[in-house]
Protein backbone atom coordinates (compact mmCIF):
# COMPACT_ATOMS: atom_id res chain seq x y z
CA UNK A 1 0.00 0.00 0.00
CA UNK A 2 1.36 3.40 -0.95
CA UNK A 3 0.83 6.53 1.02
CA UNK A 4 -0.71 9.49 -0.74
CA UNK A 5 1.66 12.28 -1.70
CA UNK A 6 1.41 15.29 0.50
CA UNK A 7 2.52 18.76 -0.60
CA UNK A 8 5.65 18.38 1.56
CA UNK A 9 6.49 15.06 -0.08
CA UNK A 10 5.90 16.53 -3.54
CA UNK A 11 8.26 19.43 -2.76
CA UNK A 12 10.88 17.05 -1.41
CA UNK A 13 10.63 14.87 -4.51
CA UNK A 14 10.92 17.93 -6.76
CA UNK A 15 13.93 19.23 -4.84
CA UNK A 16 15.56 15.81 -4.99
CA UNK A 17 14.95 15.62 -8.74
CA UNK A 18 16.43 19.11 -9.23
CA UNK A 19 19.50 18.15 -7.18
CA UNK A 20 19.97 15.01 -9.26
CA UNK A 21 19.80 17.08 -12.45
CA UNK A 22 22.33 19.57 -11.11
CA UNK A 23 24.61 16.74 -10.04
CA UNK A 24 24.43 15.24 -13.50
CA UNK A 25 25.38 18.57 -15.13
CA UNK A 26 28.15 19.08 -12.57
CA UNK A 27 29.62 15.64 -13.28
CA UNK A 28 29.54 16.35 -17.01
CA UNK A 29 31.23 19.72 -16.49
CA UNK A 30 33.90 18.13 -14.31
CA UNK A 31 34.63 15.50 -16.97
CA UNK A 32 34.89 18.21 -19.63
CA UNK A 33 37.22 20.34 -17.51
CA UNK A 34 39.40 17.33 -16.68
CA UNK A 35 39.72 16.56 -20.37
CA UNK A 36 40.58 20.19 -21.11
CA UNK A 37 43.26 20.29 -18.41
CA UNK A 38 44.78 17.04 -19.71
CA UNK A 39 44.86 18.46 -23.26
CA UNK A 40 46.48 21.69 -22.06
CA UNK A 41 49.09 19.74 -20.11
CA UNK A 42 49.92 17.73 -23.25
CA UNK A 43 50.38 20.98 -25.17
CA UNK A 44 52.55 22.47 -22.41
CA UNK A 45 54.73 19.34 -22.41
CA UNK A 46 55.06 19.53 -26.20
CA UNK A 47 56.01 23.21 -26.04
CA UNK A 48 58.58 22.58 -23.32
CA UNK A 49 60.18 19.84 -25.42
CA UNK A 50 60.18 22.15 -28.44
CA UNK A 51 61.82 24.99 -26.49
CA UNK A 52 64.45 22.58 -25.20
CA UNK A 53 65.11 21.33 -28.72
CA UNK A 54 65.40 24.89 -30.06
CA UNK A 55 67.84 25.79 -27.30
CA UNK A 56 70.01 22.81 -28.18
CA UNK A 57 70.00 23.52 -31.91
CA UNK A 58 70.17 27.29 -31.66
CA UNK A 59 73.54 27.38 -29.98
CA UNK A 60 73.56 28.62 -26.41
CA UNK A 61 75.89 31.57 -26.99
CA UNK A 62 73.89 33.14 -29.81
CA UNK A 63 70.82 33.36 -27.59
CA UNK A 64 72.80 34.74 -24.66
CA UNK A 65 74.78 37.31 -26.66
CA UNK A 66 73.28 40.81 -26.82
CA UNK A 67 71.94 41.67 -30.25
CA UNK A 68 72.86 44.83 -32.08
CA UNK A 69 69.66 46.63 -33.21
CA UNK A 70 71.50 47.86 -36.36
CA UNK A 71 71.79 44.25 -37.49
CA UNK A 72 68.00 44.08 -37.61
CA UNK A 73 67.34 47.12 -39.81
CA UNK A 74 64.93 46.53 -42.67
CA UNK A 75 66.52 46.25 -46.13
CA UNK A 76 65.43 49.76 -47.25
CA UNK A 77 67.82 51.48 -44.78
Amino acid sequence: MTTPNTPATDRTDERLTQLEIKLSYTEDLLDTLNQLVATQQDRIDLLLREVGRLRQHGGGESMAAPRNPRDELPPHY
